[in-house]
Order: structure tokens, then C-alpha cells, then sequence
């Protein structure tokens, strides 16, 4: 089956509560595999429940496929008063191993463009992406996305 075909069997939906869980498992094993850092699963299943208690704060997507959850991504807002407008973040990316290289993140990602470009204050989607993690790099180029040229700098504090 070719990828265009396996992709259109993929639905995305919005995550509810039910799936607080598999984000949570899912959030602690990307973080393991992709950065080598061990989460603390409570502080990560109260962050998620935070984002879905105050819809403001983001956005979780779950993709199906063929009825089962296979993948997941979470969106955060960032204002640009240089565009008057939103940068959506693409966050929290993860498909499940078994569902890899099936067009699961492709499905996820055009679906959130595809709503990006219907939202009139959306002026972007943007992502972070590891330094050495050229698979990922190679896949966000192939749906279209560009290096912004950008280096990340953070000066961690207290908070929780």
C-alpha cells in the first residue's frame, strides 16, 4: 500500500480525557528516546490535563489508525505583534513504534495546517526539532517546512 493510501485511513481527532493516560506514556517515552531525560509521569499527566482544562493554553490531536491510537501531538499559541497574528507550536510529538513510518505524523501535521490556513490569526506553524535528529528534520522538509534559522536559548527558573 503506498504511503498516500495508508495516510487517508488515518483520522485525527481532538484528545479528550480518556486519552490522558497514553499522552502521558507517550510524552514520558518521547522525552527518553529523543533527549535521554526520564519524566516524572504525575508532573506530565497534570500538565496535559492543564492544556484540556484551559483550551487556551493548546491543543492535543490523537491520530487513528484503523481505530487505534497511533499518535499524538499537542499545539501551543504564540503571539507575533510582527504579524498581528498566532504561531501555532507544534509540541509533544509522538507515534507509537509500531505505527512509524505509516504517514501517522504526516496525517497529524496536514491536518493541523489545513486548520491553520482556515484560521484567519494563524499567521504559522512552528516546531522545534533536536539538532541531531536528521529523520525528523528530513520529514518536516518533505511536508514542506523550511529551517527558520533560529537557535533556542532558555534560562530555566524555580517554577514547577
Amino acid at each position: 500500500m503506498s504511503r498516500e493510501a495508508a495516510e487517508s485511513l488515518i483520522v485525527v481527532r481532538p484528545a479528550g480525557v480518556d486519552d490522558v493516560p497514553r499522552l502521558r506514556d507517550w510524552a514520558c517515552a518521547m522525552a527518553l528516546e529523543t533527549e535521554h531525560k526520564q519524566l516524572d509521569p504525575a508532573t506530565v499527566e497534570a500538565g496535559i490535563r492543564a492544556v484540556l482544562d484551559e483550551p487556551g493554553r493548546g491543543a492535543y490531536l490523537v491520530a487513528e489508525h484503523h481505530g487505534e491510537a497511533a499518535g499524538t501531538l499537542m499545539l501551543t499559541y504564540e503571539w507575533s505583534d510582527w504579524r498581528n497574528g498566532d504561531w501555532w507550536w507544534i509540541q509533544s510529538v509522538y507515534v507509537a513504534p509500531e505505527h512509524r513510518r505509516q504517514g501517522v505524523y504526516a496525517a497529524l501535521y496536514r491536518h493541523v495546517h489545513a486548520r491553520a490556513e482556515m484560521t484567519p490569526r494563524v499567521c504559522g506553524l512552528r516546531l522545534y526539532v533536536e539538532r541531531d535528529n536528521a529523520a525528523a528534520q528530513r520529514t518536516y522538509e518533505r511536508l514542506g517546512m523550511v529551517d527558520a534559522g533560529y537557535r533556542m536559548y532558555e534560562a530555566p527558573t524555580p517554577g514547577p
